[in-house]
């Protein structure tokens, strides 16, 4: 049941919103992770929940579990909320997600009925992208391209400081640009997408099948790449390099000051950074004088999406947004 707010963080003309901690709330298809953030993006708390993705309904339990015990009612009139998902334009319906069985969704009004406070709803790439470039490795530029290297390529668009969504909201995603025609068959259907040559995915398809080890596990391909193995250097190499080919289209079109590079494969920092850099410079034109965006790894880790969902809300309740 809805639950009303007898006196509302936010009433009142003289109410200091910079000093209020906000919330953000981020839904994955296993657990939802919650935090309280302050005005300079740092967690005050957290707190997470499992779920299960066939019930929703448990999923706006736990939501409102996770809001109670962060002190939601002490934080601003709006909470943000990161999801995996397709959504529209207006941020106030879920088209679609991969991993929780909504389908055509108002999750924006469902939140807000459950919590009995406003909603601002983000896809959990572009609420990482926004945290990254609130508070992370894109706070001193206006524009920033994100690139999410995990399973698969997600992204984010911030473009004179305001995130990219569309004319139908599904804007930034970028691991579906097409990179080699005719190519390998991607879950979205088509061929040759760049995820498909450059996740976290492709790295482990790569290497298991350069070393010959169909049983090689992430944990072990990672103490190869400690150790300076050629064989794992040489997958994550391909897989670097096929980054810095997309990120060729992706600048072309967007023009960013900084392209930020986030997610678990961003953990081999340099070893990563380097190829993607050369193979950028070989496809995008080395010999002008085009000023570039430069190259960085994301810095806020796992926190990104929570901290991103909560300053949205925070934007969404200063006067006059």
């Amino acid at each position: 049941m809805p639950r009303p707010r007898d006196a509302p963080v936010g009433s009142g003309d003289r109410l200091d919103l910079s000093a209020v901690d906000a919330l953000g709330l981020d839904i994955g298809g296993t657990k939802i992770a919650g935090a309280r953030v302050d005005e300079g993006g740092a967690v005050v708390a957290h707190t997470s929940r499992p779920t299960t993705p066939e019930n929703p309904e448990g999923i706006l339990d736990a939501l409102s579990e996770i809001y109670d015990e962060l002190g939601g009612q002490e934080t601003l009139p709006s909470v943000g909320v990161a999801v995996a998902a397709f959504l529209n334009a207006q941020r106030d319906r879920l088209y679609f997600s991969p991993n929780i069985s909504w389908r055509d969704f108002p999750l924006a009004s469902a939140v807000s009925d459950r919590l009995g406070v406003s909603a601002v709803v983000e896809n959990d790439a572009n609420a990482a992208g926004w945290g990254e470039f609130r508070f992370g490795a894109g706070r001193d530029v206006s524009s920033m391209l994100m690139l999410t290297i995990g399973t698969g390529v997600g992204g984010a668009l911030v473009d004179d400081g305001r995130l990219v969504v569309g004319g139908f909201g599904m804007a930034a995603e970028l691991g579906h640009i097409i990179i080699e025609p005719g190519g390998l068959l991607c879950g979205c259907g088509n061929r040759g997408c760049l995820e498909q040559y450059a996740s976290g995915t492709a790295l482990m398809r790569q290497a298991r099948e350069l070393l010959g080890d169909e049983s090689l596990t992430q944990a072990s391909l990672t103490e190869l790449l400690k150790d300076g193995n050629a064989v794992a250097l040489g997958a994550l190499d391909s897989v670097a390099r096929a980054l810095g080919r997309g990120i060729t289209s992706l600048v072309a079109v967007t023009d960013p000051q900084r392209i930020v590079i986030g997610g678990g494969v961003a953990s081999a920092g340099e070893l990563l950074l380097a190829p993607i850099r050369a193979s950028f410079e070989e496809t995008y034109g080395a010999g002008d004088k085009r000023p570039v965006a430069d190259i960085a790894v994301a810095t806020m880790g796992n926190t990104a999406g929570v901290v991103g969902a909560a300053d949205l809300a925070r934007a969404k309740s200063q006067p006059g947004a």
